[in-house]
C-alpha cells in the first residue's frame, strides 16, 4: 500500500511538471487552450437545446378515447409529436382506468410521496402539497420558459386564475383553466308561443304566464304537460339543463356564492332573503302543477324526456343545451320543434346577474424532485400554440397521425390542457354566420362552429341545427356581448382550497339546504321554514365558515 501511494505521488508530480512546461513553452498553445473551453461551451449549449428531456406524469383513461392500431398511452402520435416538436418525452408512471380511479390513485400517490414530475390536482391538494413542501415554486421556471403568448393566454381574465395558484407570492401551479364566463339562458318553444299568441319572455312575470299557458293549454298535445323542466339536482353548478340556478338568479338569488356584504366583507348567498322569494315562486308553480311532481327522482336525462315528448317547452340551460334539445327537436332529418333562446328574465327592473365561477378547479403542479421542470412549461407552450393557431401538421395533437377527425378523441392524450379564459364568440360567430364572412373568424373553435352551423344553413346537414341555435344570429352566444359589456354577472369572491370548517361541514350544510329547499318547493312546509334553516345553517358551522372566509378575504387583499 505504501508503494502504491508513492508511485501515485510521483505520477502526480510528473503530471504537474509536464503541464507547467507545456504552458510556459507554448504561448500559441495557451491561446488555443483559452479558446477551446469557450467553443466547447457553445457547442454544449446547442447540444442541450437539441437534447430530448424526459418528464413523467400520471393519467386517467377515458371511455371516449380510441387508440389507433398499435398505439397506447406508452406510445402514441401525440406523445411522439411533443418529443419531435419541443424535445420533451412524456412517460406515465401509471394510467388509471377512469377519472374516479385516477382520483383515488392520486390520493395514494400523494400519501406515499411518490409524485411524478407533474400532475393535475384539485385546489385542496394544491394547498396541501404546498404546505408539505412536496411541489416546486415555479415562479422563476415559468417566467423564464413560458412564451409571451403563453403568459398572455393565462392572463386573459386579468390574472384571477393565476392568483388562485399563488401562495405568499409564489406560483405553485398552472391553472387548468377554462372560460369562467359561462352563462345560463332561458330556452322556450317558439312554435308554441306563436300557436298560443304569447309574447317572448322579458320578465319573470312573462315566464310564469308562459309556463301556465304551456301547462293548461298543452300545445304539444302530450296529455301530460308541465310548465318548466326541473331535475333532481337543480342547484348543482354542473347542471347545464333542467337546473334552477338561473331561476334563482332571476330573483337576484344565488347558489352557494360568496358575495360582498356591503360592509367590506363577504356573505354566503344561500341564506339571503332573495332566496326565499325565489322559493316562494317555485312553490306557487308546484301548486299549479307547472313542475313535474317526480322531479326529485329524475336526473337531467330522464327529465329531458318530457322535453323531447312535447310535454315541456321551457327550460333553463347553458350555451350547449341545444345539443341536448336536438334529441327531440330534429327527427328523421327534419326540425320538429322550434326553440328560441333568451337572457334570464328579471323579477324587477334591475338586470339579472348571471352567476359564474372562477373558471378553474384544478391545477398542474411540478414535483420538487423534477429534474426538468422547464419541460413541463415547454409542453404548456406547445399546447397553447396548437389550440390557438395550429398548422396542418399540428392537427396531430387533436386527431392523431392521420390528421383527420374520426371520433377517436386523441386530444385527451395531451397531458397538460388549458382553455381560453374568455372568448369573443358572441361578437364574431352570429355576424359571420349571417353574412357568410369567414374572414372575421379568429380561432379554431370559431372556424369549427361556423362550419357546423353553415351545414344547417345550406341544408347539407339538418342535424347541425343545435350549433345554429348556439352560434347563429339570436343564438345563445349572441347574448353574451351585452352581458359582458354591462357586467351583468356575479363572480364568486372566494377561491382556493376550502377553509377548515368548510371542509368539515360544507357537505352537511348543502344537504340540509337542499332538503329544506325541496320541501318548500314541493309545498310540504311553509316558505317560512327558510328562516329556521338560516338559523340552523349558522349554528351548524355557517357562522364559523363565514368568519374563516372573511379572515382569508382580508388577508388576500
Amino acid at each position: 500500500m505504501k508503494s502504491s501511494k508513492f508511485l501515485l505521488s510521483v505520477a502526480l508530480v510528473l503530471c504537474m511538471a509536464l503541464t507547467a512546461c507545456g504552458n510556459s513553452n507554448n504561448s500559441e498553445g495557451t491561446k488555443e487552450a483559452e479558446k477551446k473551453p469557450e467553443t466547447t461551451q457553445e457547442q454544449g449549449q446547442k447540444e442541450d437545446e437539441n437534447q430530448v428531456i424526459e418528464v413523467s406524469t400520471v393519467s386517467p383513461s377515458d371511455p371516449y378515447l380510441k387508440f389507433d392500431e398499435g398505439e397506447s398511452f406508452d406510445k402514441n402520435a401525440v406523445y411522439d409529436a411533443y418529443e419531435k416538436d419541443v424535445g420533451v418525452k412524456i412517460t406515465n408512471k401509471w394510467v388509471a382506468a377512469d377519472d374516479p380511479q385516477f382520483k383515488e390513485k392520486l390520493k395514494m400517490t400523494i400519501a406515499s410521496n411518490d409524485l411524478p414530475d407533474f400532475v393535475r390536482v384539485n385546489a385542496t391538494q394544491l394547498k396541501e402539497l404546498t404546505e408539505a413542501d412536496m411541489i416546486m415554486d415555479i415562479t422563476d421556471v415559468y417566467d423564464q420558459n413560458a412564451t409571451d403568448e403563453t403568459k398572455k393566454f393565462l392572463m386573459m381574465d386579468g390574472g384571477m386564475q393565476m392568483k388562485t395558484a399563488t401562495f405568499d407570492g409564489k406560483l405553485m401551479g398552472i391553472p387548468s383553466s377554462y372560460n369562467p364566463y359561462q352563462y345560463q339562458y332561458l330556452y322556450v318553444r317558439t312554435d308554441w308561443l306563436k300557436k298560443l299568441n304569447l309574447p317572448e319572455p322579458k320578465t319573470m312575470a312573462d315566464l310564469l304566464t308562459i309556463a301556465e299557458a304551456f301547462k293548461t293549454k298543452d300545445p304539444g298535445g302530450s296529455g301530460k304537460a308541465y310548465g318548466i323542466a326541473v331535475s333532481k339536482d337543480p342547484f348543482n353548478k354542473d347542471t347545464g339543463v333542467t337546473g334552477l340556478r338561473a331561476f334563482l338568479n332571476g330573483y337576484h338569488a344565488y347558489e352557494n356564492l360568496w358575495m360582498e356584504d356591503g360592509n367590506g366583507g363577504l356573505m354566503n348567498s344561500d341564506i339571503q332573503p332573495q332566496v326565499k322569494d325565489a322559493l316562494k315562486a317555485l312553490q306557487d308553480m308546484f301548486k299549479k302543477g307547472l313542475i313535474d311532481p317526480e322531479f326529485t327522482v329524475k336526473d337531467a336525462d330522464k327529465e329531458s324526456e318530457l322535453i323531447y315528448n312535447n310535454s315541456i317547452g321551457l327550460v333553463f340551460g347553458a350555451s350547449w343545451t341545444p345539443a341536448q334539445l336536438a334529441k327531440g327537436a330534429v327527427v328523421d332529418g327534419k326540425v320538429v320543434q322550434e326553440w328560441g333562446v333568451y337572457p334570464i328574465p328579471s323579477v324587477d327592473s334591475n338586470p339579472t346577474m348571471n352567476q359564474i365561477g372562477l373558471g378553474v378547479d384544478e391545477y398542474y403542479v411540478i414535483s420538487k424532485n423534477a429534474k426538468h421542470p422547464e419541460g413541463v412549461i415547454k409542453l404548456l407552450n406547445q399546447y397553447i400554440v396548437t389550440q390557438s393557431h395550429p398548422t396542418e401538421e399540428q392537427k396531430v395533437y387533436e386527431y392523431g397521425k392521420d390528421l383527420k377527425e374520426k371520433g377517436a378523441n386523441y386530444w385527451l392524450l395531451n397531458p397538460l390542457r388549458v382553455g381560453r379564459q374568455i372568448d369573443n364568440n358572441g361578437e364574431i360567430l352570429p355576424k359571420a354566420i349571417e353574412t357568410k364572412d369567414t374572414s372575421i373568424l379568429e380561432t379554431k373553435d370559431q372556424k369549427t362552429r361556423y362550419e357546423r352551423a353553415m351545414k344547417y344553413v345550406d341544408g347539407s346537414d339538418i342535424n347541425m341545427w343545435w350549433e345554429y341555435l348556439i352560434s347563429g344570429p339570436n343564438g345563445a352566444v349572441s347574448h353574451n356581448p351585452k352581458i359582458q359589456q354591462n357586467k351583468e354577472y356575479l363572480q364568486n369572491k372566494f377561491y382556493g382550497a376550502p377553509t377548515p370548517t368548510m371542509a368539515e361541514r360544507q357537505e352537511i350544510l348543502t344537504k340540509k339546504r337542499d332538503e329544506v329547499y325541496f320541501k318548500i318547493i314541493m309545498n310540504q312546509v311553509s316558505v317560512d321554514e327558510f328562516d329556521k334553516f338560516v338559523e340552523e345553517w349558522k349554528k351548524l358551522g355557517g357562522d364559523e365558515i363565514t368568519k374563516e372566509v372573511n379572515e382569508w378575504y382580508k388577508a388576500s387583499k
